[in-house]
């Protein structure tokens, strides 16, 4: 049978027709979805860019109602509930997400994670642990055990943060030596408090093998083994402790000094501080000296100040020289240098600056490990 072309006559145009509706009816969908959700979305950005939080919340809330299908929208507006404090808006939206039968496997892992920062912002530390768990496997499984390792130092259980820290450091995030020996010493510390003196101490010898040059394990066990009575074992400890990390040792100049008078040997503590004193001087080394080598203190004091300017060693010597000056004169001046110096004998932290009489080996600001130095603010 012949092909007859008269058909073309009619094909031909019923052919463009359908492709002009249907170049009609995308182009009228695609100016509905430009008019309703982009606007609003858009909209939101701008004002999430002028930190404008409120009204940015207002409009990706217009946003979401107008395209409810839209993940990226629910992500960004239990972004912003959570920054705001709002924790249960946020996790209302994040558990409306996993509930989502359509929901791409990255979305749902996505919405796992962002769940899990809600009930950690949140301060409910067992749900959150149990969100984070739930991330083994994922994209987001790194995320995951660093935030665990966060959360579970705040919640001070130690041997689950070791435990994370080894898993973390096996995986190849980087060395976690030194945080798993500060967990081994926490332990120890609850330990001893427990009065299990023995556990503490073979802690403390895990903290030395996993972290050879952390000073917290020498310091905690010289300093141990002293209240115990075992003067030995406690300069045994404090000696270590000079080798492995000299600036540490003016954290225990004063145990050390005590550990030799009750050795009844004063001189192997004199060796020690003179030792670390000549290589870099403080007012701790000079303080465990002068209860080793009781005596006139001028000249030490003297020749420190040559040697390390410090408002606290000026404030001894004017002390010592009190009487040489009219008593009006000198107990106005000395007040004043009392009060100049104590802000000074403080210690701060190098990585936010929080500063604190007392030396912490985690800083209660920054939470940072290691962060003080291990000397006064008027010696740095």
């Amino acid at each position: 049978m012949a092909f007859d072309p008269r058909w073309l006559l009619f094909v031909l145009p019923v052919v463009f027709i359908l492709g002009w509706l249907a170049s009609k009816l995308d182009s009228r969908q695609w100016k509905l979805e430009e008019k309703e959700s982009p606007k609003a979305y858009f909209k939101g950005l701008n004002l999430l860019l002028n930190e404008q939080q409120d009204k940015a919340i207002d409009a990706f809330i217009e946003a979401v109602q107008n395209d409810p299908d839209t993940s990226e929208l629910h992500f960004a507006l239990g972004s912003l509930f959570r920054r705001r404090g709002e924790t249960e808006r946020a996790v209302r939206v994040h558990e409306h997400l996993l509930r989502r039968g359509d929901l791409a496997q990255t979305d749902r892992d996505r919405a796992q994670h962002e769940l899990a920062q809600d009930f950690f912002k949140a301060g409910l530390f067992d749900r959150a642990e149990a969100a984070y768990a739930e991330l083994r496997g994922t994209a987001f499984e790194r995320e995951a055990r660093l935030a665990l390792l966060s959360l579970y130092e705040r919640s001070r259980d130690w041997a689950k943060a070791a435990e994370i820290a080894a898993e973390l450091e096996a995986a190849g995030t980087g060395s976690f030596s030194g945080r798993i020996a500060h967990y081994l010493c926490e332990q120890a510390l609850v330990a001893q408090t427990q009065g299990h003196g023995d556990l503490a101490l073979e802690l403390l010898g895990h903290a030395q093998r996993r972290e050879p040059e952390g000073a917290r394990a020498y310091v905690l066990q010289g300093q141990l083994l002293l209240k115990a009575g075992q003067a030995e074992g406690a300069m045994a400890a404090f000696t270590k402790l000079l080798t492995a990390n000299p600036p540490a040792f003016n954290l225990v100049a004063a145990d050390c000094a005590a550990a030799a008078q009750a050795l009844g040997q004063p001189e192997r503590a004199i060796a020690l501080l003179t030792e670390q004193y000549q290589r870099a001087p403080s007012m701790h080394l000079l303080r465990a000296l002068a209860t080793l080598q009781p005596g006139p203190q001028r000249g030490r004091l003297a020749l420190h100040l040559q040697e390390q300017p410090a408002l606290s060693a000026a404030t001894e010597l004017l002390k010592l020289n009190a009487a040489a000056l009219p008593a009006d004169e000198a107990a106005p001046l000395i007040q004043t240098l009392e009060r100049a110096t104590k802000p000074l004998l403080r210690y701060r932290c190098a990585a936010c600056g929080f500063e604190a009489a007392h030396y912490f080996w985690q800083c209660p600001g920054c939470l940072g490990w290691d962060t003080y130095p291990p000397r006064h603010v008027e010696e740095l």
